[in-house]
């Protein structure tokens, strides 16, 4: 069976939601999934990651995120990592979905391996946040077949 962590980045629970609704989701499929609403990079091991976060003031990642983030860049590289992020934010803000691109391009430098193009889902859209992410969530399924 796979393993999947989901690794949530929220200020106001909006990237909680939309992370408890694809865990549900993925456990139907037959995913061991384990949702990390105060990750430590120690504690998330062995495990492909869906970091889902929303954007917090000017661009930053949200406070529950910020110490993860933190270890990953000082940390060692991370080539056993596969991932994937869904980003929730506002385009009417300059700074759209930038906590998930921070957190993408991170990884990236550390040498994990994106499975999947960036999410990025808008609160301007009329469709829910969740509606949105579960439509997507079929591709992660395949690529982690």
């Amino acid at each position: 069976m796979k393993n999947l962590s989901i690794i949530v980045g929220s200020q106001m629970g909006s990237a909680e939601y939309v992370a408890e609704q694809l865990q549900d989701a993925l456990a139907e499929e037959g995913l061991s999934v384990t949702v990390h609403e105060q990750p430590v990079l120690a504690d998330i091991t062995n495990t492909d990651w869906l970091i889902c976060t929303s954007t917090h003031g000017a661009g930053e990642l949200p406070d529950n995120i910020q110490a993860f983030a933190a270890e990953l860049a000082e940390g060692e590289a991370l080539n056993d990592i596969n991932y994937a992020v869904i980003g929730l934010g506002d385009s009417s803000y300059d700074q759209f979905n930038q906590a998930a691109k921070q957190i993408d391009h991170l990884l990236l430098d550390k040498g994990a391996n994106k499975l999947l193009d960036r999410l990025e889902i808008d609160a301007q859209s009329e469709e829910l946040p969740e509606d949105i992410a579960l439509a997507w969530l079929p591709q992660l399924i395949k690529v982690l077949s």
